[in-house]
């Protein structure tokens, strides 16, 4: 069950979507050449999702927790003021050359951070307040990220959790993964201090708004 929702109807959603920049664009077909598996990339109808979220939300300190090309980060900084910061966690240090190549070329390149190494270890490097945080990374820390960057956030601030339906096998959990999805969105559900929708874009987002 790898598509959640009808493809006919994804793929108009796509079209009627704001379009991606042009570097944006570029930035995607270079991940499906130079890449192994280029479909972790978050894609167009994710990136103007997120885009949207911080711009609606005013958001000036951003932080994504699994960066891969760099897709995402680079939606996000399109969104930013000019003085806003997205600080991107990876580890791989490939995909960090393909998606530095490409924040080089944007005009909007000086406001993405990478921080190479563990997302646990290099998260408490960051000093400022956070507005809104995306996870895209490791699907069985996705609790542990969630419970290192609340503390650090603003009132009000916004998480985005991707793959938060996890190809639909949070219906029907049968392996590790599965149940830690589906066990996270229970737990943001239950929680009194936070409110969320979750919805069914690609394989899922969690939007979290802390109370």
């Amino acid at each position: 069950m790898d598509s959640i929702v009808d493809p006919a109807i994804e793929h108009y959603c796509q079209d009627m979507t704001s379009g991606e920049s042009l570097i944006l664009a570029e930035l995607a077909q270079a991940t499906v050449d130079r890449t192994r598996y280029p479909v972790n990339l978050s894609g167009r109808l994710v990136g103007q999702t997120l885009k949207m979220l911080v711009k609606i939300s005013r958001s000036k300190t951003v932080l994504e927790i699994g960066m891969f090309t760099g897709y995402a980060a680079l939606s996000m900084a399109e969104g930013l003021p000019d003085d806003g910061v997205v600080y991107a966690c990876e580890t791989n240090p490939r995909s960090i050359d393909i998606g530095q190549e490409f924040f080089d070329r944007s005009p909007h390149g000086h406001k993405i951070n990478v921080l190479f190494g563990r997302a646990l270890d290099t998260i408490p490097e960051i000093r400022e307040k956070l507005d809104l945080v995306f996870i895209d990374a490791d699907k069985k820390k996705y609790r542990h990220y969630l419970d290192m960057v609340l503390p650090m956030m603003n009132s009000h601030g916004l998480v985005v959790i991707d793959d938060a339906l996890w190809k639909g096998k949070v219906l029907d959990p049968q392996e590790e993964r599965d149940q830690v999805i589906a066990d996270l969105n229970r737990y943001i559900y239950e929680d009194p201090n936070l409110e969320s929708v979750l919805l069914p874009i690609r394989h899922g987002l969690n939007i979290v708004r802390k109370i």
